[in-house]
């Protein structure tokens, strides 16, 4: 039975597509291309959607375009993890590359508010066409290798109006790392024919999966706190540019069908985003996604789900520079083919709903460049006018005694353009007092506004209650440092002095004088722990205080708090010469004060034999990982460690577990995550370790599995209300309504208030006692029965920024956020929320590093009866 070609290609639309048939399949109607342009086919040797296209292949590709044609350049813009490049593909008109930089500086005239623009008319439009931020969805890739050629080899008039009007970008994987990780899965399990049954063990990648970075985290929530090596090479060329329309496809569940925007409306958008953004910007383009998706016959929706509220998305952080981001998100085939509730999806049909859609956006915005370029202007001269108009006119803030924090957050504040001058004063706001010596003041009128109030405004008010992602995102909370907004007196007054810029950020000088007793450090600094890191690494002696004290020192009496780091010369094997020049080299490299004394005794508080000086043990910790567990916080952990503290982490999985030696060990690190792999013996091991002297350390759901385990009192975990189920018995809710009733239940990442004792091994370096926390689960745990072994509750009015529940908020007052449980001769240091979230908070690391430091030194005390 033969039949047409056209009835061929629509019953094969959801099917694995025969090479041959690929250059209709793609592009029907498309005949007019340059035939010295190698197709991708012709390239890599096989057709789009027969395999996974690996990294360097796909980036040979792009280099192979540009050595054929004058249309295309590639430039690198940076290096992942593990040395893959990241490229960045410039397509447009010969003319317009001869005048590209003319053509960026007068593009970035759109976003100074002083500047004046005449006419939009010969001022090419800036679309970036961004694909594979999640590795393990990979049929963008693919789609942008075809974009990338139809662009170069297209002889039609409407795509040589395109090169003429616009400057297009092509970022074909903003992931490689993951991408790759996700290609080789594909191809070593993919079957010939292709095995479309979901089961099958091409569909299930294995623990961590292809979506995530080389450290596990996804970088598609990394636009704003910038963790990664990749997020900052992508955000210093986008500053370059500003693009007026930028995109981000995706992939989700096999069983559903297409979405393009507009997202989400109301409650789950940016409130900061003018709303013309929404209303007219997404509407306008959603008919050309729309005629693109039905002209081949692929069902899709939008509006429903998905949000574009959190900044740090690539479809949300253009909109907050005068841009427009896109989402775009395209059933999975997990593979090369599977079944669906739709019939069979294979690789090549994702990659043609997606590639219509790359080439939508193109011909939408062209169209209507004049639009996108005067919202551009448009966007940054109201924000000036927004921040005229805000209450708060400016923002002050300290480094809360640590200069090392408050620079990194400087450095975050600066890669996203926005200005900040030291205080040129003091500064009173509210009952806070702000000294010149160490505080910063960000005004409000700049053209990043919106930025401004991104890092540093509060919200606890929402028009909608059911989220995507986190709902709090104050950049200033996650760092830890004391801030507050400023009223027009107040910035008036405040006498702003230099400006900050990057030399400020540079290295200082932090000489270390010579000494033949002992060194001293305080622990406030957040990069102490890298410094007693790099001394236990060298086998030096080193004790921590448990008491305050005063020494006489080169520069007069200092005072040293809890935690202070001591290195006495004497007991050392090392010579004191070579303990003063890595001391000078330590103090250098990781800019904190060290102290020099030449005698034990102090000014006040404990001397330095003290008893109250408790030697350190080096770190010897173990992380489980593996099915179950939380890959994301596992990657945070690693991710700390390495970064920070340059200390080697052995992960092991679940499966290999009775392959461990615990007592090799003296840390057990287990994060969020279920742990049903580990059988009772496996239980019994853990439990008889921590007896001996182990430190078990526990987050989130983890601790709910070590109280149910026996490893915690369980009645610490506080049951879900029995009574309030009691009372629902008999009533009816529609349907439909779910949703919107269960969904607000959830704590799904808001900031809160909590009291933390830092007297304590664990709160050792904090200088005040009230600490904002991050929280993004349902985990309420009463405070331990010993009231020593209770580090941080959560004070009255908790809430500081996001939304909750006011059934879940009323539950958190008083109940614990960090406790240690005395179990043998060992502890169980229990983190109920993460300290390391998002690889950027900062502000509450300093607790996991001094529970890998100081974590073993914890005795909880007895109570006597």
């Amino acid at each position: 039975m033969r039949f047409p070609l056209l009835l061929l290609l629509s019953f094969l639309s959801l099917f694995y597509i025969p090479a041959a048939a690929q250059q209709d399949y793609f592009f029907p109607d498309k005949s007019n291309f340059d035939p010295n342009i190698p197709t991708p086919e012709e390239f890599l040797g096989y057709g789009i959607g027969d395999f996974h296209t690996r990294h360097d292949r796909l980036v040979a590709y792009f280099y192979e375009l540009a050595e054929k044609s004058d249309k295309v350049h590639i430039q690198e813009i940076g290096k992942t993890y593990e040395q893959r490049p990241m490229i960045v593909a410039t397509i447009t008109a010969k003319g317009n590359y001869d005048d590209l930089e003319n053509i960026r500086q007068e593009h970035l005239r759109l976003t100074d508010p002083a500047a004046s623009i005449s006419s939009f008319e010969e001022m090419p439009v800036i679309i970036q066409l961004g694909y594979n931020v999640h590795g393990n969805e990979p049929s963008s890739s693919e789609a942008a290798m075809l974009t990338a050629w139809y662009l170069t080899a297209s002889q039609e008039p409407e795509v040589l109006e395109y090169l003429e009007k616009a400057v297009i970008f092509i970022e074909p994987v903003l992931n490689p790392d993951g991408r790759d990780r996700h290609t080789t899965w594909a191809n070593m399990h993919r079957g010939f024919p292709p095995v479309a049954d979901p089961l099958d063990r091409e569909h299930n990648e294995a623990w961590p999966g292809g979506r995530v970075n080389h450290y596990w985290f996804d970088l598609n929530r990394d636009w704003l706190p910038l963790v990664h090596v990749e997020s900052k090479a992508r955000l210093n060329f986008y500053h370059k540019w500003y693009p007026n329309v930028v995109t981000d496809f995706h992939e989700m569940g096999t069983n559903s069908t297409y979405f393009f925007e507009p997202t989400k409306p109301h409650g789950s958008e940016n409130p900061i985003i003018p709303r013309e953004n929404y209303d007219q910007l997404n509407n306008l383009l959603a008919p050309y996604f729309a005629d693109a998706m039905d002209e081949i016959g692929s069902l899709y929706f939008t509006k429903e789900v998905f949000d574009n509220s959190y900044p740090g998305y690539g479809s949300t952080y253009p909109d907050i520079q005068g841009g427009l981001g896109l989402v775009f998100e395209q059933a999975s085939s997990r593979g090369h083919l599977q079944e669906s509730i739709h019939g069979e999806v294979s690789f090549a049909f994702t990659i043609r709903n997606h590639l219509v859609n790359s080439l939508a956006t193109l011909k939408a915005t062209v169209e209507n460049k004049d639009i996108f370029l005067r919202h551009q202007k448009d966007f940054f001269e109201s924000a000036m006018e927004q921040a005229r108009n805000n209450s708060a006119k400016g923002y002050v803030f300290s480094d809360g005694g640590d200069p090392n924090r408050a620079k990194a957050f400087m450095d975050l504040l600066l890669r996203h353009k926005i200005r900040v001058y030291e205080a040129g004063g003091n500064v009173k706001s509210g009952r806070e007092n702000f000294s010149a010596a160490n505080s910063f003041i960000v005004p409000g009128e700049q053209p990043q506004f919106r930025m401004v109030a991104t890092m540093f405004d509060t919200v606890t008010k929402f028009h909608d209650s059911l989220f995507y992602d986190t709902t709090a995102w104050s950049m200033v909370h996650a760092y830890g440092l004391p801030s507050s907004p400023l009223n027009s007196r107040q910035l008036r007054n405040s006498n702003l002095g230099q400006q900050i810029d990057s030399t400020f950020l540079k290295a200082e000088e932090f000489p270390v004088e010579k000494s033949n007793y002992a060194y001293i450090f305080n622990w406030e600094s957040y990069n102490a722990p890298a410094v007693l890191q790099e001394l236990l690494k060298h086998d030096l002696i080193t004790k921590t205080a448990f008491k305050p004290l005063s020494l006489q020192t080169q520069n007069g009496v200092e005072e040293f708090s809890y935690g202070s780091i001591l290195v006495p010369v004497a007991m050392q094997k090392m010579p004191s010469a070579e303990i003063h020049e890595l001391l000078q080299r330590l103090a250098a490299e990781h800019q904190i004060s060290i102290e020099a004394v030449s005698s034990g005794l102090s000014s006040t508080g404990i001397d330095l034999g003290s008893g109250n000086f408790e030697k350190i043990e080096k770190p010897k910790p173990l992380m489980l990982i593996g099915e179950g567990v939380s890959l994301y916080e596992a990657g945070e952990v690693w991710h700390l460690l390495d970064s920070k503290l340059n200390m080697p982490l052995p992960k092991v999985d679940l499966l290999d577990f009775n392959r461990i030696k615990l007592q090799d060990y003296n840390e057990l690190i287990m994060v969020n995550g279920s742990y049903g792999l580990l059988k009772d013996k496996d239980v019994d091991k853990i439990k008889s370790w921590v007896e001996q002297g182990g430190t078990l350390i526990v987050q989130k759901g983890a601790v709910k599995w070590a109280a149910e385990k026996g490893l915690l009192p369980e009645d610490l975990i506080i049951k879900k209300d029995s009574l309030a189920k009691e009372e629902m018995k008999g009533q009816r809710f529609d349907f439909a309504s779910a949703a919107e009733r269960e969904g607000p239940k959830l704590i799904g990442g808001s900031i809160y208030r909590t009291d933390l004792d830092n007297s304590h091994p664990l709160g050792f370096g904090y200088r005040d006692r009230e600490l904002m926390v991050y929280r993004n689960s349902n985990l309420f745990v009463n405070p331990a029965e010993n009231p020593y072994s209770t580090v941080a509750v959560y004070k009255e009015d908790p809430l500081v920024s996001g939304y909750v529940s006011e059934e879940n908020l009323e539950k958190l007052p008083g109940t614990a956020s960090i406790f240690v449980h005395g179990l043998g001769a060992g502890r169980v240091i229990s983190f109920v929320d993460n300290p390391n979230f998002r690889g950027t908070w900062f502000g509450t690391n300093k607790l996991f590093f001094n529970a890998l430091f100081f974590g073993p030194l914890i005795d909880v005390p007895n109570l006597v009866e």
